[in-house]
């Protein structure tokens, strides 16, 4: 049985899950390269990190992976330069994806993700930001979005790994000293919702020709 590889990439670290194409998940786990001594060059302790993952990568080349899915990188930040070294790293991870394992990966949103992972965080909005419901006739025309059934002012990365947690009750999950969780816990979470959401979506695709022969 083949499986699939799932990638969350940032500059800092790389979350990593990796499935069967039977949706058993084999390993969930990151790396947050620290590159010694500190360089002041950002553009060469990129490219140590990426050393740094391309070796780690090496370990799955014999896993019979045959597929790579890679969240894509937000660029809703206000700052050019950020954007800019997120594309830049990413298409460092995503060619040494196809040098180490003669896979293109492919690319889904982090909305995407979570929406095809968990179809269930897809519901009508029925407060606005100010906690107030929605009069009924406005409620008529509203469309559901994404994590509607939350306050706006909900941490979705934390309801992802909730939703992941109970999936997945044999995680140990990453703390601080001060029994929090640690940020790289949710670089893990996302990887693993862009694989889960692509055997979603294939589920889907596939299911809708018989559907379309049963009517």
């Amino acid at each position: 049985m083949g499986k699939i590889l799932g990638l969350d990439v940032s500059t800092k670290t790389i979350g990593i899950a990796l499935f069967d194409d039977g949706g058993k998940l084999w390993e969930l786990t990151h790396i947050t390269p620290i590159i010694k001594p500190k360089l002041d060059n950002k553009l060469e302790e990129q490219f140590r990190k990426v050393d740094a993952f391309e070796k780690l990568l090496t370990r799955y080349i014999e896993l019979d992976i045959d597929r790579v899915i890679i969240e894509e990188p937000l660029l809703n930040s206000n700052n050019i330069y950020t954007v800019a070294t997120l594309l830049r790293f990413n298409g460092m991870i995503s060619k040494v994806v196809e040098e180490v394992l003669n896979i293109v990966p492919e690319f889904i949103s982090s909305n995407d993700a979570r929406r095809y992972a968990f179809p269930e965080l897809v519901a009508v909005r029925t407060h606005n930001k100010k906690g107030e419901p929605y009069p009924p006739k406005t409620l008529v025309n509203k469309k559901p979005v994404l994590f509607g059934a939350y306050d706006s002012k909900a941490d979705k990365k934390m309801i992802v790994w909730e939703k992941i947690a109970q999936l997945e009750p044999a995680i140990v999950w990453e703390y601080t000293r001060n029994n929090t969780l640690k940020k790289e816990n949710f670089d893990m979470t996302d990887a693993y919702a862009c694989v889960l959401a692509v055997l979603n979506r294939d589920k889907i695709e596939k299911e809708m020709p018989m559907i379309g022969k049963m009517k």
